[in-house]
C-alpha cells in the first residue's frame, strides 16, 4: 500500500460507512463527514442479501446483524387481488447455497450498528460540504458551518443529489421517473394476526406494495410502495395520509387493506434516477453508490451496490496503491460498471422476482472472489 495520510468520505449512508470501516480496517487514515447534525433512526426498512452480508462479515457485523434482523426463508410475489402466489423465491431457505444470510431490518438500526465499525473520533456530523478544490496533491474541503479540512483522497458517497458529482461534472437535475413511493411502519402484531408473509411483494399492472418485518421479534412491519403519480415539489420526502395510501391500493387483497388500516405516520417521496456516468472519478476524487449509479428501489439493491462499491474500491486502493490514482480508480470502475449498470437497469424496469427466477447471480456474488 502506498502511503496516503488521509482519505475523506462524504456521506454517512450505508456506502459511506462501509467505505470508512473497510478502509480503516485496511490501514488507511479516514474521516467520515455527514451533513446531519447527529445520527437519527430514520423510519424506513432495508433488505441486505448474502452479497452484502459477506462484506459485512469482514467487519464482524454479520452475527450481530443476524441476531437483530428478520430472516425470511422466501421472497413471496403475490397477485394484488386474490393473493395468488406468482413466485416463491428461496432466500434463507437456501442459505447453504449462498453462504450468508438474507436479512430485513430497520434502516436506522442497521446504520447505527455499521457506525460501530468506524472509530467514533473519525466521524464528523454537522458537516455539509459546500465546495472542494483538488490541487493535484491534496483535496481542500469547505463546509457550510465555516470549517475546513484537507484530505489526500475524497470519496463521494453523498447520494443521488451529490454535491461532489455536481462540482466535478456539472449541475444536472436527477430525472423523476413518474413513480412515487409511500412508506409506513405498522405494529408487527397487526401483520402477524392476519398471517403476513415475512417478506412479500403484491403486484398489480401499474403498482405494487412491498411488506416485510424489521426485526427478529417481528415487532415492526414495513410497507413501501411503487406507484405512478405526479410530483411537483422541489423537495424530497413529504407527509402523506392513510387515505391517500388506501386510495392508491383500492381493491387490493384484504390482508393489504389490514396493513393500510393500521398505518399512522405515512410519508411519500419521488423515485428519481440518472443515466449512468461514463467515468466515476476525476483527479483525487472518486464516486460510489447513488452518486454515480442511482436507481429505483425495486430490487432492494441500491444500498447493496454502494457497499459493494466500497469493498471493491478498498481492495483496489489496497492492492494497486495510491501512486497512480487514475489507474487505481479506472480499475475500480472497470470492475464495478457492468454489475452496477445491470442492477440499475433491472431496478428501474421493476421486473425483479415477479415471476420465478434464480437470483443467484445477484445474491450469490462475492466481491472478494474477483481478481484485482
Amino acid at each position: 500500500m502506498s502511503e496516503v495520510s488521509r482519505i475523506g468520505i462524504v456521506g454517512a449512508g450505508m456506502g459511506g460507512i462501509a467505505a470508512a470501516a473497510l478502509l480503516q480496517r485496511a490501514g488507511f487514515d479516514i474521516v467520515l463527514f455527514d451533513q446531519s447534525p447527529a445520527f437519527s433512526r430514520l423510519g424506513a426498512g432495508i433488505q441486505f442479501g448474502p452479497n452484502v452480508m459477506k462484506i459485512l462479515r469482514r467487519l464482524d457485523l454479520e452475527a450481530p446483524l443476524e441476531a437483530m434482523s428478520c430472516l425470511p426463508d422466501y421472497w413471496m410475489s403475490r397477485k394484488w387481488d386474490d393473493g395468488e402466489v406468482l413466485a416463491a423465491i428461496p432466500l434463507n431457505a437456501e442459505r447453504a447455497r449462498y453462504h450468508a444470510p438474507y436479512i430485513t431490518i430497520h434502516r436506522g438500526d442497521l446504520q447505527q450498528k455499521m457506525l460501530e465499525a468506524v472509530a467514533s473520533d473519525r466521524v464528523r456530523f454537522g458537516r455539509k460540504l459546500v465546495t472542494f478544490h483538488d490541487d493535484g496533491q491534496a483535496v481542500s474541503l469547505e463546509f457550510e458551518d465555516g470549517t475546513r479540512d484537507k484530505v489526500d483522497i475524497l470519496i463521494a458517497a453523498d447520494g443521488i443529489n451529490s454535491r461532489i458529482r455536481e462540482i466535478l461534472f456539472g449541475q444536472e437535475e436527477p430525472v423523476y421517473t413518474g413513480w412515487l413511493a409511500h412508506r409506513a411502519i405498522i405494529p408487527g402484531a397487526v401483520a402477524r394476526d392476519v398471517g403476513a408473509d415475512l417478506n412479500a411483494k403484491w403486484w398489480s399492472e401499474d403498482r405494487h406494495i412491498v411488506c416485510y418485518y424489521l426485526d427478529r421479534a417481528l415487532d415492526e412491519f414495513y410497507l413501501v410502495t411503487g406507484e405512478p403519480g405526479e410530483w411537483t415539489s422541489a423537495g424530497g420526502q413529504m407527509s402523506s395520509t392513510r387515505d391517500a395510501l388506501r386510495e392508491s391500493f383500492r381493491g387490493y387483497h384484504p390482508m393489504v387493506q389490514a396493513y393500510i388500516d393500521a398505518t399512522e405516520d405515512v410519508t411519500k417521496w419521488p423515485l428519481k434516477t440518472r443515466e449512468p456516468l461514463p467515468v466515476w472519478h476525476r483527479g483525487r476524487v472518486v464516486l460510489l453508490g447513488d452518486s454515480c449509479h442511482p436507481m429505483k428501489p425495486h430490487m432492494a439493491q441500491g444500498a447493496a451496490m454502494a457497499v459493494e462499491d466500497a469493498a471493491v474500491l478498498t481492495r483496489c486502493l489496497t492492492a494497486l496503491g495510491t501512486d497512480d490514482l487514475d489507474a487505481t480508480f479506472r480499475r475500480y470502475h472497470a470492475l464495478r460498471k457492468d454489475r452496477a449498470t445491470k442492477v440499475q437497469y433491472i431496478s428501474n424496469a421493476n421486473t425483479w422476482l415477479r415471476a420465478p427466477e434464480d437470483p443467484f447471480w445477484c445474491y450469490g456474488d462475492d466481491v472478494y472472489d474477483m481478481a484485482i
